[in-house]
């Protein structure tokens, strides 16, 4: 077996609200929508930069509090990217940690947390 992509599944209760953080404040692209029939619960993947999300409202799919860890680059400037937004609900600091990583954690309005991670370099050039 060889695996292909991972993509977590964060449980959303509101649509708007999801939008509001993963579209306008996050930056991810709504990539397509699923709904059975019309006023029925959301599943729809968000991307961005290679990071591939599903959201669902649907019961079941996901747990509230889920955590989501993602190696990334350029976090600084994506960092300065959010804070300069001043999104009124998350002001995510930059953070470095003991396993040599910058980060950058954000708490969706739906108490899921996603982890920016990008390795510190140790070369001295």
């Amino acid at each position: 077996m060889t695996g292909e992509k991972t993509i977590p599944v964060l449980r959303i209760f509101d649509y708007d609200k999801a939008i509001e953080f993963y579209v306008h404040w996050l930056g991810f692209t709504v990539v397509w929508e699923h709904r059975f029939e019309e006023n029925t619960p959301v599943y729809m993947e968000v991307a961005k930069a290679g990071i591939t999300l599903h959201l669902s409202e649907h019961h079941g799919d996901g747990t509230p509090g889920t955590q989501v860890f993602i190696w990334c680059s350029g976090l600084k400037e994506y960092h300065s990217e959010l804070t300069g937004k001043q999104y009124k609900y998350n002001r995510p600091g930059l953070e470095k940690t003991f396993y040599d990583s910058w980060c950058v954690t954000v708490n969706d309005p739906f108490n899921n947390k996603i982890s920016f991670n990008e390795k510190i370099s140790t070369d001295k050039n």
